[in-house]
């Protein structure tokens, strides 16, 4: 075989391998749909932007094990950083507030993960969703099978992949992301409204 032929091929093979690793984008829900999906039908959706500072801060980080965003080697972390900004997002009937939503954004092994997780006012889980990510391995982690873990969390939840949550096969990483969004979502929102 001539070293011509070699070289060819072994180009065309490095490039059937990278493409085989390329990360696409998808977008599940806009926040608009994902709203509308989080409450019941005709809910009136309210939305609250919070500054986090002071001691509410500190408290949501101690509680989150330091940081505001998901960090594990081998994530993406790098590509989402800390925003102390949080809007809620309630869902209003007859005028009183009967849920809320928060969207964050995590790291996940491929690039950002972006999930909708609504609770009752108490701060128990209802639903969690992926509105957008930039997996490969971590797709399943969008599919409602594995996202119906959540409801019903709350907490006094554990809340740990392998323990009572089952991680998605080959994406531990994403599986732990999706679990400190939703955790994360629990602890801001009991900082800010349930502890005045």
């Amino acid at each position: 075989m001539s070293k011509k032929l070699i070289v060819t091929s072994l180009t065309l093979f490095a490039l059937m391998l990278a493409s085989t690793i390329v990360c696409y984008g998808f977008t599940l829900l806009t926040k608009e749909k994902a709203l509308k999906e989080a409450f019941w039908s005709g809910a009136q959706i309210e939305s609250e932007t919070v500054e986090l500072t002071g001691e509410t801060l500190e408290n949501i980080k101690k509680r989150l094990g330091g940081s505001l965003v998901y960090e594990q080697t081998g994530s993406e972390s790098a590509k989402v950083k800390e925003k102390h900004t949080v809007e809620f997002n309630f869902g209003l009937k007859d005028g009183k507030k009967r849920g809320v939503a928060i969207i964050d954004t995590e790291p996940g092994k491929w690039g950002p993960v972006e999930f909708i997780t609504t609770m009752d006012v108490k701060g128990t889980v209802k639903s969690v969703k992926v509105m957008s990510y930039q997996e490969q391995r971590g797709r399943p982690i969008a599919r409602s099978s594995f996202l119906n873990q959540y409801r019903g969390k709350s907490s006094s939840s554990l809340m740990t992949v392998g323990k009572d949550i089952v991680g998605v096969s080959g994406a531990t990483i994403s599986s732990r992301a999706a679990t400190f969004a939703v955790k994360k979502a629990i602890v801001i929102y009991e900082e800010v409204y349930l502890k005045k």
